[in-house]
């Protein structure tokens, strides 16, 4: 009689790895240590392989992280993470689109989103600033890093051929300007820019606030 699989092995086959989210991962939470508040609930839009919502929830214990993803694939890969980790402020991933008229947690302390605007099209940027005015409360803060355009031009070389070929995949991703794209969609869902800043590789992490906040 052969013994039953080991859970290990089902972890990997479908837990997936982004080698960015490893590189970006400790600027990122230098940012965040000083943004987010010291304790609460943190939602991860868009939370991909799960790497960040582990890494998050171990270096933040105050906060209780829940992960989020539209994809089944992403949702298994960060549920297979969440299980390994066993942090005790770490939730299972939750089904979430950004576009999503209502989202499934009505009420967070802060919104984090990496690396989707320039892979998803303009509406689901909309719908994050949206999403974010509506579970936020005042004084709350919506986090989001990445490439991005800035003044209608890109920021280096590397971001200008990144574009070029998200752009041949697919016209409607590519990445974003930050004044004339985002600043916009966000102050129509009541969201204002609250501060900029330049992380490693050109990309950037910007802080979002709702503008009553």
């Amino acid at each position: 009689r052969g013994r039953p699989a080991p859970r290990r092995r089902y972890e990997l086959a479908v837990k997936r790895h982004a080698p960015a989210a490893e590189r970006n991962r400790e600027p990122l939470l230098a940012v965040l240590r000083r943004v987010l508040p010291a304790r609460g609930t943190l939602l991860e839009v868009a939370s991909g392989t799960g790497q960040h919502a582990v890494f998050f929830a171990a270096a933040l214990p105050e906060l209780v992280v829940q992960p989020t993803d539209p994809s089944d694939e992403q949702r298994a890969s960060i549920a297979a993470r969440v299980e390994e980790a066993r942090l005790p402020n770490l939730r299972a991933p939750l089904a979430l689109d950004a576009r999503d008229p209502e989202w499934p947690l009505r009420r967070a302390d802060a919104v984090l989103c990496v690396n989707m605007f320039h892979v998803a099209p303009l509406t689901a940027a909309a719908g994050l600033f949206a999403g974010a005015a509506r579970v936020l409360p005042v004084g709350g803060v919506l986090a989001t890093y990445g490439p991005h355009r800035e003044g209608g031009r890109h920021t280096s070389q590397g971001n200008e051929a990144f574009d070029r070929s998200l752009r041949d995949q697919h016209p409607d991703l590519g990445l974003r300007d930050v004044e004339s794209e985002l600043v916009p969609l966000a102050a129509a869902a009541g969201c204002a820019l609250a501060e900029r800043v330049p992380m490693p590789a050109n990309n950037l992490t910007l802080v979002w606030r709702p503008a009553s906040a």
